[in-house]
């Protein structure tokens, strides 16, 4: 069976206004069909939780955050539903490390051996937190993320964290279509290499594909896709 391949700028201009979440996520789901199944990360800064109410009624459980206060109001809201995984997905501001270490399961930015050290110490007493490194794939000042010559080094001291557990690498690629290919072949290969040199058995996610390019981070082996938008759609400030 052959890929579906969205016109993403028309889906999300036209269709995302009047489609239902229940469709929306059908139709992603149908695209993926030929593809190994990745983890789908619902990026869900900026919705309400009730939406999150309802993407969980439809199967999603991985939800990525970008706003601390934010999501901690609507991890207090969802508190009922035990199984919910919650992702903190972006920049990472020191004096948030504590409740960010405490309230998530997964780390998606950690760039610095800084940001792993706290995370790790406000971890301890509890199971590992997940950490993804970010790499700065595109060279975009404006993205986060350490040099790609960074992550050896950056990846064999996160490994040696008791209270983190070093699982992979994402980034953010290049809005222009053809230099993301680029960034996606860069980044399949920097992942490879990471799975054969460091002695640690949770390499296992290559987090990358946003709303705009997920096909094309699936044909580069990307193992978590992070949507936000083409689930549910054009965002206003969250509010309970």
């Amino acid at each position: 069976m052959s890929v579906t391949i969205v016109d993403l700028g028309h889906f999300a201009q036209v269709n995302q206004r009047s489609m239902p979440l229940a469709e929306r996520l059908a139709q992603v789901q149908h695209d993926l069909a030929d593809y190994p199944p990745p983890r789908l990360t619902a990026v869900s800064k900026q919705v309400p939780a009730e939406d999150l109410r309802r993407a969980h009624a439809l199967g999603l459980r991985h939800f990525g955050e970008n706003y601390l206060q934010e999501a901690l109001r609507k991890q207090a809201a969802l508190n009922d539903l035990n199984d919910i995984v919650w992702h903190f997905i972006g920049r990472i501001q020191r004096n948030k490390t504590k409740n960010i270490a405490r309230y998530f399961t997964w780390v998606e930015g950690v760039d610095h051996l800084l940001i792993a050290e706290r995370l790790n110490t406000a971890r301890a007493g509890m199971p590992p937190l997940n950490v993804l490194i970010e790499v700065a794939i595109s060279g975009e000042a404006r993205k986060g993320g350490c040099l790609p010559e960074q992550v050896p080094e950056l990846a064999l001291a996160i490994s040696r964290l008791p209270h983190l557990r070093l699982r992979g690498l994402m980034a953010l690629v290049s809005p222009d279509r053809q230099q993301a290919n680029t960034d996606f072949r860069r980044m399949a290969v920097l992942f490879s290499t990471l799975q054969h040199t460091l002695p640690h058995p949770a390499i296992d996610t290559l987090s990358m594909g946003t709303s705009a390019d997920y096909l094309q981070a699936l044909e580069h082996g990307a193992t978590e896709i992070r949507l936000g938008t083409l689930l549910f759609g054009h965002r206003t400030r969250e509010s309970l």
